[in-house]
């Protein structure tokens, strides 16, 4: 039987034996809640303190966390490295081989060379965005610059073995970057660190600001290269490390990679950046205000 059973059943024998207790009296009904105290004598009970809202997510926090921690992101970085190094032997065998555009007239007897952006192509650059994360702070020029100055930048998965095994092949290594031409010397010292492969003798990292060249479009350099040079393979993490795409918008870019899209893992190899870019600006268009940039970034979301 269960033991459960006695012991209820007694219970209900005395229940049904003794006197009920009287009812308590009914507790009378709170006040209703009024703008003011009923008792104007008592204070109001203090009122709770509300806890602050957690601080908003900013868009980068997840770009920058990926790159910094996703073993995906190294993947990525160490294959477009090692199609590099396969396309590099590939090209030298091959004189009529070359990866510019901008190269033209007779150039298979022309010593090789391989052109590379530096930012997120062969350094990357992620503690310092991870800096004005932490202090709640905003990208500027001045910021940057500080950065630069510090020369502390690693390497790019994959970037360093890569240009030393160019070099080894007699391969120039030529890197166009639209740092400012002021910010060379720690760029250069911060390549040196790193074992990054320098002539001495010739001018391999090509600023901005320099020899005239003012904007951000890379042709002019990349044209400036080809003159001397067999271009190998472009390298870079935006579509201006490979064309001229300055004041295409969003459909012009995809027809562009369209057309070039025999060159991709071929001359021109393309490595991930999700922080920043030109795809920004083409997909912001003329959005000047906060909330003209949302509004465009959520209109360019597709569902289906």
């Amino acid at each position: 039987m269960n033991r459960i059973a006695p012991l209820f059943l007694s219970l209900l024998v005395a229940a049904c034996t003794s006197t009920p207790a009287p009812p308590a009296p009914a507790s009378p009904m709170p006040p209703m809640a009024t703008s003011a105290p009923a008792n104007p004598t008592t204070p109001a009970p203090p009122t709770p303190p509300v806890a602050p809202a957690a601080p908003a997510e900013p868009e980068i926090l997840y770009s920058v966390l990926w790159m910094q921690t996703a073993a995906e992101y190294q993947a990525n970085a160490e294959q477009a490295y090692n199609v590099a190094r396969m396309r590099l032997d590939e090209a030298l065998a091959s004189k009529s081989w070359t990866a510019a555009t901008e190269q033209t007239g007779a150039f298979a007897s022309l010593p090789p060379a391989v052109i590379l952006d530096a930012d997120e192509t062969a350094v990357d650059n992620s503690p310092m965005e991870a800096r004005l994360l932490k202090a709640r702070s905003r990208f500027t020029a001045e910021n940057w610059e500080k950065w630069v100055s510090e020369a502390r930048a690693r390497a790019i998965p994959g970037a360093t073995e890569f240009l030393n095994y160019a070099k080894s092949r007699g391969v120039e290594i030529f890197f166009i970057t639209n740092r400012v031409k002021e910010s060379e010397e720690a760029t250069r010292r911060n390549f040196q660190l790193l074992g990054f492969p320098l002539n001495d003798k010739v001018d391999t990292v090509l600023l901005r600001g320099e020899n005239n060249w003012t904007t951000g479009d890379k042709s002019p350099r990349r044209a400036h290269v080809a003159q001397s040079y067999r271009v190998l393979l472009l390298i870079g993490d935006d579509f201006g490390d490979f064309a001229t795409i300055d004041g295409k918008n969003r459909e012009e870019r995809q027809a562009l990679v369209e057309s070039n899209r025999v060159r991709w893992g071929r001359q021109w190899i393309i490595l991930p950046n999700a922080m920043y870019g030109s795809w920004e600006r083409a997909l912001m268009g003329a959005a000047k205000t906060e909330e003209e940039r949302t509004k465009a970034k959520y209109d360019a979301l597709r569902v289906e």
